[in-house]
Parts: structure tokens; sequence; C-alpha cells
């Protein structure tokens, strides 16, 4: 009865039911549109404000996105940090989502932010929170947080011993700082080292200088693709042998760039990246590749797994990945019978000048997300916020080769005494993991950062991308010349649409630089929005003919 009155009260104004409940659809389907980008059109948050005071007597849910590496132990500081956490504030509950890729969470934020479902917390990296911020209000600035005298670090309401932020390293703090923001603060930093078998260097005829040199990289990988009478290498007696590979090329490729002096971007945003001393990079590494010296992580595989089954000589990868490396290392990827057994040594990475050393400065920060309610906001901080104590950056740091990012931590009793243990076992103290370790904790000061904006991230890709289908083209004995390196720069900047970044100056501020590449589920919600008010318009003009007639 109620549905057949409906249908004649449609009848009576003009409209049949059918196409009523069509228009219904079709309004619906542009609401549902209009909530699921609102990242990209829609008015946004409003402005976080600190409350005066954090509301006890409420229950709260916070979501905490993480990344690690299948790497148990740290899965257990997680849970542990949370646990504790939660026994100081029992009104809050916090629900851990575990990522075991960094892009993942990038693209799951980006599809989350158009529907307002973004984490609270979320471990991430800068250049990702800078197109984070193409979402009005949706990034929370830290600066006031930070100072806040009853919530901010060492605050009097605080119900934890955390770090002040003068604790905090400041290299690290200031890699957090765009856009007249800190959008986050550190959580462990680490860098790159290169991981060599030195007793296949020294068969070789060679002896690892003090300090490693391109050229000395180059001259030994090209030395060890010799081979016998029958196909086997003459360095290790197998099939197969890579004697230099790299994991992540956007790193090599931006860490050349800077040695050389030359530019990869402006803080403003402007790429430099498409140069003459790129395609000369390139070249160099494409007559490696051809002569089977060179290969990447993309092309080949982890570089641990060839280095542990005495397959590769030269095996560069982040600090944090120390576990990985080495005959007796204690997480690997290959049968312990593939292991060959050999001594490693672990360096800084290749320098073109080694007065003068460059090396990259990374490792995951961590930001909070604004939501409608203050006061959850500031529960989230809280949390966060606990993940800068001790225990949390002393645990966490000993898994792998991160250091923490607090002087409070790194001052400790209990980390000097964890770092003057190296070698007791292979485990946590692993001398591989320790040696890495106090690679980047004597090189904090050679370390650098590149330029954060909206767009850094797809610029980064590129230039890691650059290096791979050189080498790619070099497999498939493509001809690289010049020609070649005019199409691959076109390329690659169509791909990530770079020609879109140039001097944007106020990228972060005001959000209207390109958004990168976004994930496919958000252009498919962009898309559906335009389809939906298609349908709207076209239904509103037949109406008003309809009408006429």
């Amino acid at each position: 009865m109620i549905g057949r009155r409906k249908t004649e009260e449609a009848y009576r104004s003009g409209v049949p039911g059918k196409q009523m409940h069509g228009l219904a659809a079709l309004v619906f389907m542009a609401g549902c549109a209009l909530g699921l980008t609102g990242c990209h059109g829609s008015k946004g948050l409003s402005a976080f404000e600190i409350p005066e005071e954090f509301d006890v007597s409420r229950d709260y849910e916070i979501t905490f996105w993480a990344k690690n590496d299948t790497n148990k132990t740290q899965t257990d500081i997680y849970e542990e940090a949370i646990a504790d956490f939660e026994e100081l504030y029992p009104n809050v509950t916090v629900n851990l989502r575990l990522y075991t890729d960094y892009g993942r969470i990038y693209n799951d934020v980006i599809t989350n932010i158009a529907t307002n479902t973004t984490p609270n917390v979320c471990i991430t990296y800068p250049d990702h929170i800078a197109t984070y911020l193409t979402g009005v209000n949706q990034v929370v600035p830290l600066e006031g947080l930070f100072a806040d005298e009853k919530y901010g670090l060492g605050g009097s309401e605080v119900r934890f011993d955390g770090p002040s932020v003068e604790e905090i390293i400041p290299q690290f703090l200031e890699e957090c700082s765009f856009g007249g923001h800190y959008y986050a603060f550190p959580y462990m930093r680490s860098s790159e080292a290169c991981y060599i078998n030195k007793t296949y260097v020294e068969k070789l005829g060679y002896t690892l200088p003090d300090a490693l040199t391109w050229d000395f990289i180059w001259e030994v990988a090209e030395a060890a693709t010799a081979k016998d009478g029958e196909g086997n290498f003459l360095v290790n007696g197998q099939k197969v042998m890579i004697p230099f590979i790299y994991k992540s090329t956007d790193n090599m490729m931006i860490q050349m760039l800077k040695q050389m002096g030359e530019g990869y971007s402006t803080e403003d945003g402007r790429v430099l990246l498409f140069q003459e001393s790129t395609k000369a990079l390139l070249m160099d590494i494409a007559d490696h590749a051809a002569s089977g010296a060179f290969s990447t992580f993309k092309v080949s595989s982890y570089p641990a797994n060839f280095l542990n089954a005495g397959q590769c000589i030269f095996a560069i990868d982040s600090t944090a990945g120390a576990t990985w490396m080495g005959s007796d290392a204690p997480l690997l990827d290959i049968s312990a019978d593939k292991v060959v057994e050999f001594e490693t040594e672990v360096m800084a990475i290749p320098q073109f000048d080694t007065e003068h050393p460059a090396m990259i400065s990374q490792g995951p920060s961590v930001c909070i997300f604004n939501k409608s309610d203050p006061q959850e906001v500031l529960a989230a901080w809280l949390f966060a916020q606990y993940l800068l104590t001790e225990k949390i950056q002393i645990g966490y740091a000993q898994t792998e080769g991160y250091v923490p990012v607090t002087s409070r931590a790194q001052e400790a009793q209990e980390y000097q005494d964890y770092l003057s243990r190296s070698g007791e076992d292979n485990n946590k103290y692993y001398d591989i993991k320790m040696k890495a370790t106090n690679l980047l904790l004597d090189n904090i000061g050679n370390t650098f950062v590149t330029p954060v904006f909206n767009g850094s991230a797809s610029l980064r890709d590129a230039a890691g991308q650059l290096i791979e289908n050189t080498v790619k083209s070099v497999r498939r004995q493509e001809v690289v010349d010049e020609a070649y390196m005019e199409e691959l720069y076109r390329d690659i900047r169509s791909l990530y649409r770079l020609d879109q970044l140039g001097g944007q100056s106020d990228a972060v501020s005001s959000g209207k630089a390109d958004l990168g590449r976004l994930p496919g589920m958000a252009v498919g919600l962009l898309a559906g929005l335009g389809i939906a008010w298609v349908f709207i318009i076209l239904y509103v003009v037949y109406q008003a003919i309809r009408q006429k007639k």
C-alpha cells in the first residue's frame, strides 16, 4: 500500500514511477561517487585543533598501518607496543594492519582518502605524504603537537617517558619538514651498504680499498665475467654469476647524480633528472649490463640470494637488509644447501669522490591522519609518539640494520651494550647487521635526502625506471644509443607525468600540482562520477523537452 501510494504521487507530479526510481538511482550514484572522490574535489576536513584536555571518559578505536618484511620479531615489537600502550590508556584500542610493501600502503592510503577511511597512524615516506596532502587537511601538521605543554613530546600529561623534540636527531627530523610544516616524524633510519664477497674479490687478485669507488666496482665486476671453455665462471665454478646487483635503482641514480654534483630536482619541484649526465651514466650502465657484469633486483631477483649462493660479488641493498646477507645470515630466501661459504665485508656504497662521500638517508616515518573528531586525532598522536620511546626504538633497531632516531635511544646503555656485542651470535648480534648499523652511525653526516613535493614519489620511481629499462633493453639486444635515450626520456616523462611537475613552488600547500599515478580504483571512481552526472543532465534535458511537448 505504501509503495502504491508513492507510485500514484509520482504520476500526479508528471514523473512516471520507474523514471523517478531511475532518477533516484542516478542521484544516489552521483552521491556515492562524490563521496568516494572526496580528496579530489571535496572541501576536505576542518583543520585539526589540539583539544585542551584528552577526554579519557570516552573509548577510542584507532588504526595503525605499518610495514614489516615478514620479520616475526618486528611484528612482535609492534604488538607489544600496542599492548603496553593500551595498558597505559585503557580507553584506546589500536588495530594493527601489516603490509609487506610501502607501495601498497601508499596506494591504499590514496584510495582511502577518497572515502575518508584513512588509518589514524601510518608508517610511510615523506614523498608519499606530499601526495596525501592533495586532500585538504588530510594529514595533521605536527609542530603544534610537538610543542604542546600537556600532550606534546615530553608533555606533562603524557603517561610515558618519551623524548623531547630536541632529542630527535636533527638531520632525521628535518627530512620530515616540507611545505612549511612537519608532516611526520622519523621512526627508524637506514641507508644503503655494499655487501661484498671478499673471498672472491681476493681470488680475482684484488684488494678491497679503504673506500669503494665506481671504477673499482666496475673493474672487478668485469673481471668476474670470465669463463672457462665449458661456460663456467672462473671465479665460482658455476654457470651463474652476476658480479654486481643493485636492489633500489632509484637510489642508485639519485646517489650517482648527487656524488657528481649534478641535479636531480629542486625544492620547488623542478625536474632536473633528464640531462646529459644522466645519459652518460645510463650508457655506462648499459655497457656493464651487456657484458653481464651488472643487473638489478627487478631484472634478476634479490641481491642477497645471489650473494649467498656465491653468484654475486657486490650486492647493494639497504642497511636494514643486513640480516639477509652473508653465509651465516639469520634470514635466508634460498635453501641451506645452496649457500656458499665466503667472507663478507660491509662497506659504504661506491663513490666518484671518496673525499666527499654522499649516501642517501632513508627509512620509515610516521604521519597522523586528520579526522572529524579532534579527540580521536589526539589519541592517535599519543600512540604515535609512544613509538619514539626507548623500548620501541631500541627493540626495533635490534631486528635489522636500522638505527634509532633519538639521541636518547642511541646513547642508552642498553643500545651501547648491544653495539658492543657484535658477532656473539648469528641472530640478535649478527656481525653483518652490526657492521651495517655502525656504517650508518659513522656516516650520518654524509647522508642526504631529496626534495619532497607533490610528485616527488613519481620522480623517484622514474629515476629507477631509467636504469631498469636500459638494462632490460640490453638484455633484449636492443641498440642503446642517443636515439634510444631520447625515446627513453620521452617514455618515462609520459609514464610518470613528469612534464606536469615543472616549477610548482606551491605544490604542497595548494594541492594543485600533478597527483602522480593514481591507483586504478581512484581513476575508476572519478570516471564513475563523470558518467553519473552525464546521465543526470541527460535526464533533466529529456524531462524538459517532454514537458514542453
